[in-house]
Order: structure tokens, then sequence, then C-alpha cells
């Protein structure tokens, strides 16, 4: 029975992504149909991220809950999370538009893996990072700990060039003040931690062909078009 649980708890496998509706305000032209990329088919320097907040007087499963119902409003106001409307549960897709540096990006997610106490996402192509991303809570002593740990590395040459520039910061500061605001917002104020390490130095020279699937050249070039 439990491992019909488990099995219960992540996302069947699919070939490519399939978004249904659409919320008012998100696109999905980036996403629909995109196939999946984990850290193997990325371009980038393979990163180890790790954040952490303190948070007091809740435990792991009310964190999550709060973080799964909520989970765009902890975000910076220059990005948004469309969450899907089934909730984040296996297999739903969640849209994203917001900006990579300077340039605005439309792009999502897939709810790989969820349960009580986590959720993982992963990227589809076109995303400026190939991975994946697990939210989740753990008792530590007489408190709880929030955390983000992202295995990434950036989808083709261009992210990559962008990631070396701004994105390595950008991306910390946007962990720090998603978990800075879902502290607050459960009443804690401790400041966030971060770690990285950097696990792969190497490029994938290989995966240089992703830049075709690059989501924020598609969108330059849509409004471009226009």
């Amino acid at each position: 029975m439990s491992g019909q649980r488990d099995d219960d708890n992540w996302a069947k496998p699919v070939e490519r992504l399939e978004i249904g509706a659409v919320p008012e305000g998100a696109k999905g032209q980036t996403v629909q149909g995109r196939k999946l990329t984990g850290p193997l088919q990325g371009f980038g320097q393979m990163w180890q991220k790790t954040y952490q907040v303190r948070i007091d007087g809740k435990n792991p499963e009310e964190i999550i809950a709060v973080w799964k119902s909520s989970y765009g409003r902890f975000w910076p106001k220059t990005n948004r999370f469309y969450a899907p409307i089934a909730g984040i549960k296996p297999g739903e897709v969640g849209l994203i538009t917001g900006k990579s540096g300077p340039v605005k990006l439309s792009t999502g997610v897939m709810v790989l893996y969820a349960d009580d106490r986590s959720f993982t996402y992963m990227t589809p192509e076109g995303h400026p990072f190939a991975g994946w991303i697990t939210f989740s809570a753990h008792e530590q002593d007489d408190h709880s700990i929030a955390q983000v740990s992202a295995l990434i590395r950036s989808n083709d040459p261009i992210y990559e060039a962008g990631f070396m520039a701004y994105g390595n910061r950008a991306e910390d500061k946007m962990w720090q003040h998603t978990l800075r605001e879902l502290a607050r917002h459960l009443g804690s104020p401790h400041e966030p931690t971060s770690d990285r390490v950097k696990v792969d130095r190497k490029r994938v020279w290989r995966n240089f062909g992703n830049i075709r699937h690059n989501a924020m050249l598609t969108g330059l070039f849509r409004r471009k078009a226009k």
C-alpha cells in the first residue's frame, strides 16, 4: 500500500507537455508540446544550490500546505506564477511570466513530485535552466526549516552567458526573497541562508542546439513580428 501511495506522488511519464487552458495573462506557446529537461539535457555548468530559512511554530506539513496554496505570492513582483487549476499536484503544469535579465520571458514548470513535506518542479525545453527544483520542509531541533534545493544547469549558450553575467546572483536573490516572504507570512523573522556548489565545471557542447528552443528568443521574435 505504501508503494502505491509513493507512486501516486510522482508524475506519470510524458513525452511532451500538455498545458490545457491558459490563464488570463499567461502564455503557453513556449511550454505546450515541449519536452522536459533534466541536468543531462542542459548546456551550462551544473550547480547544486540550497536556500534555507528557519520557521518557528509551524510543522513541516503546515509550511508545505501554505507554500503550495500560495506559491506565487512569495515571488518577487517582477515575476508571476500561474498555478495549475488543479493545484500543485504530480503531472500538473504551471506557467511563468517574468524577466531573464532585461528581457521578458514566458515559460513554465511541471510538478514532478509532491507530498505533504515537499514538491519538485522539472523544467521544459526553452526554460533558462534544465533541472529540478525541490521545495521542502523538515524539523530541526525545536523548529522547522523551509528549503529550496536546485540541481540545474543553463539550458543553452545564451542563458549560460546571462547566468555568468547576472543570472547566478539574480537567482540567489529570487529564492532568498521567496523564503523571506514565506517566513514573514508564517510569522518568522529569520533571514534565509544560501549555499551553492559547482557540481560540474564542464559545458555540454553536444546540447548547443538547445538554443533553438530558447523561450526568451521565441518571445522576442514574436513581439517583433506583431
